[in-house]
């Protein structure tokens, strides 16, 4: 992710600190302590909001769309953590005004967006629970966000909304409110382009899918990926593609898709030439860049050969130095748009394909990149995560440094890491919701 986008989020939590310091007349420095928490919780909450939004200018500050979905999942982690500090910090100041039914209401909102953000905050990050449960409850997050909003410009609080820091408060929550709005656009109402199914093509068991714009063409780069939303009935739900090809004058786009769940499976089985599809995008900076000096290694896994197919069909026929493209697969029938990577290869001089066959008892390591690099190299992969970990360990004993390992984490649900994270979310519901006999 870009340091600028990180800088931006830090601050924006650090400057309503000063505005708190210079609040006079308060002495409970703990319930001020605790608002300043709400407010820093309400910031990050409206900042995954707008990263939600995948708007033009995200990926400018942020940085590539998958490091983008990772700052957005852990700005809502921290927010809850720091909800739930607010929570159980008391944050009432007395003598700061009368309450009231909207400020009776204010507290309730409070309390429902703690619960209610407690739970979708959990089935957020358990990736076992089906992504079309995931999704709606993901959306449903916003709903608890507007409600943490109304809490904070109705509750009694040592500052008026009128003020410096009630304003700048207001502003991120508006933002938010916003961003919450645009993503429960449909398709069809953001910006996207429209394009039909022109050719459907089986190739070493994925479905290569190639569309034709109805109108305006998205522009992109070879390893850039977009989101598609199909009109066939089932298919509508958005998710993310690599686009396998390269950018083409009839403004054609192209991606190859694995059965690899629910969805990917129907995908190849429904679609039909002639349908249509919303396309966003395009996102990502997994861009091929030719070092000046250092060895060129691409390494794919399965269906992660996608973006290198779009790379080698780009490259000129006199390529100046060499490209080695490593392949993980399970064996060459298994091999998605096989056929085309052949014929990069015997178009392009200089650009070398090692088929890592499973089926053959074959693993690729460390060792035999770095004996293929020679001396130090730049490297570019896209495949399952355990190869990228195990290679980037391997690599990292023989000199490769990380910032010459380029990758996207394409899998944009993930979770933390944090097996405890359920039980320890459900015992603290629980113990809010049963008090004690």
């Amino acid at each position: 992710m870009r340091a600028a986008g990180l800088i931006a989020i830090i601050l924006s939590c650090l400057i309503p600190a000063w505005m708190f310091l210079n609040i006079p007349n308060v002495t409970n420095s703990g319930a001020l302590f605790s608002q300043y928490i709400g407010v820093v919780a309400l910031i990050l909450m409206a900042w995954a909001q707008m990263m939600a939004t995948r708007l033009p200018g995200i990926e400018a500050l942020m940085g590539s769309m998958d490091r983008v979905y990772v700052l957005h999942k852990w700005s809502g982690i921290i927010a809850m953590a720091a909800i739930l500090f607010h929570d159980t910090l008391d944050a009432e100041i007395d003598g700061r005004g009368r309450e009231n039914a909207l400020s009776d209401l204010a507290e309730t909102l409070g309390e429902l967006s703690l619960y209610g953000l407690l739970i979708l905050v959990v089935i957020s990050v358990a990736t076992f629970i089906p992504y079309h449960l995931w999704k709606w409850t993901h959306k449903a997050m916003g709903s608890f966000f507007a409600a943490g909003t109304f809490h904070f410009i109705f509750i009694q609080k040592p500052f008026d909304n009128t003020s410096a820091l009630g304003l700048y408060v207001l502003v991120f929550c508006g933002l938010g409110v916003v961003a919450y709005g645009v993503t429960l656009l449909p398709t069809s109402m953001r910006r996207s382009a429209a394009y039909v199914v022109e050719t459907i093509r089986q190739t070493g068991g994925a479905t290569e899918i190639t569309m034709s714009p109805k109108g305006r063409a998205i522009k992109f780069q070879p390893g850039q990926f977009a989101i598609f939303s199909f009109g066939t009935a089932g298919l509508a739900e958005p998710h993310p593609y690599s686009l396998s090809a390269p950018a083409a004058d009839d403004g054609k786009l192209q991606i190859t898709v694995k059965a690899l769940g629910d969805y990917t499976y129907r995908l190849g089985r429904d679609l039909s030439v002639g349908d249509t599809v919303r396309v966003q995008g395009p996102f990502g900076r997994f861009v091929r860049r030719a070092p000046k000096s250092a060895s060129e290694i691409w390494i794919a896994g399965g269906i992660g050969i996608t973006p290198f197919v779009a790379w080698a069909e780009a490259l000129p026929n006199d390529l100046p130095r060499p490209v080695t493209l490593f392949w993980c697969v399970k064996s060459a029938q298994h091999a998605p748009q096989l056929d085309r990577i052949n014929a990069a290869v015997n178009r392009v001089a200089n650009l070398n394909l090692v088929l890592i066959s499973s089926a053959q008892a074959q693993r690729l390591d460390a060792d035999q990149i770095a004996s293929t690099a020679g001396g130090r190299a730049k490297i570019w992969f896209c495949g399952p995560a355990g190869l990228r970990q195990s290679l980037q360990k391997g690599l990292s004993y023989r000199g490769v440094s990380a910032r010459d390992f380029h990758f996207e984490e394409f899998e944009f649900r993930t979770g933390v890491g944090l097996k405890k994270l359920a039980a320890w979310v459900a015992k603290r519901v629980q113990a809010k919701l049963i008090p004690a006999e």
